[in-house]
């Protein structure tokens, strides 16, 4: 049986969906979203779900398996994501990874242990103390200083990963971002195409996607959700939903609401590639709007003969 694994990845908008179908149907494939927000029930338009006639009958896995006030965690997803490989590989097909979050998908694909790093509750329930005391914005000072990369990716609201990671520099001496980029070996053999473009036009994609969110109607999909969950919810403070709250609440305009969200979305991509680019052995191939056909093309002809292959 082959056990070979294909992972999409690259920044948003750029094409992942479209290219995790092809592959999936050229190799009789099933797709496992590796976004850390699409896990989530009625969170559709604001996380670029994948919609049923986009998904062209290819079965998508790890989309709408929690509710907005559910936890989640990277350690969770390898468990799952893990399950669902094994599965997907007894009834004879390809999995394939396709999405942006870069910790999950790498902490899925190595053999990576989310519990190597113990746990020192008198550090934690004093880090707590001094949350308390001292607030959030101060605790993401602090970890800015410590761990730069891991601070970009938390938003001081997230004050749980943010103890954590100083947690974590306190009782290792290491930052949380040293110790996930320590070489793992592969859990997998796996194949890891990415998808970049030119960043004008990169940005210029994710400026109208943000536009057809809205229209397609992203301001109700977000009050649907204030009427069943509070803005404090971790998920709420997605990029995507954080930025229209105040909008709903009278607090600002329209446009400037969505300029912001367009900001944070470009600035998103930026860091996406960042990761990728640093932390994972990625295949990139540049697209554009014109030559994706094409480009889809080459990547079905190299990914048959790394699946032809016998296995490492």
């Amino acid at each position: 049986m082959n056990r070979k694994v294909v992972s999409i990845v690259g920044p948003t908008a750029v094409g992942k969906s479209k290219l995790g179908v092809e592959v999936c149907k050229a190799f009789d494939g099933e797709v496992i979203s590796g976004d850390s927000m699409q896990i989530y029930k009625g969170m559709d338009i604001g996380t670029a779900k994948i919609t049923n006639s986009e998904a062209e009958g290819v079965p998508h896995h790890m989309i709408d398996i929690k509710y907005p006030d559910d936890t989640f965690s990277a350690a969770e997803f390898q468990d799952r994501g893990r399950e669902l490989i094994e599965d997907i590989f007894s009834r004879g097909k390809v999995p394939v990874i396709v999405g942006g979050t870069g910790m999950y998908i790498q902490g899925l694909l190595y053999d990576y242990s989310f519990s190597d790093t113990p746990r020192d509750h008198v550090k934690s329930e004093r880090l707590a103390r001094e949350l308390e005391q001292d607030g959030k914005e101060k605790m993401h000072e602090r970890l800015t200083l410590i761990d730069p990369d891991e601070a970009e990716r938390v938003h001081p609201n997230n004050t749980k990963r943010v103890l954590r990671a100083l947690e974590i520099y306190e009782v290792t001496g290491k930052t949380k971002s040293e110790h996930e980029s320590l070489q793992q070996p592969p859990f997998y053999d796996f194949r890891m195409i990415g998808l970049e473009m030119e960043r004008k036009v990169l940005y210029n994609r994710i400026d109208q996607r943000v536009n057809y969110m809205v229209k397609g109607g992203l301001p109700g999909e977000i009050s649907n959700l204030l009427e069943k969950y509070p803005k404090e919810t971790q998920a709420m403070k997605a990029i995507g939903y954080k930025e229209l709250i105040p909008y709903l609440e009278g607090e600002k305009e329209l446009e400037e609401a969505v300029a912001l969200l367009q900001r944070n979305s470009r600035r998103y991509a930026k860091r996406q590639y960042t990761y990728f680019k640093n932390k994972l052995p990625v295949e990139w191939y540049e697209v554009t709007e014109e030559n994706f056909a094409e480009k889809v093309s080459l990547i079905l002809s190299d990914l048959e003969g790394f699946l032809m292959l016998p296995e490492k």
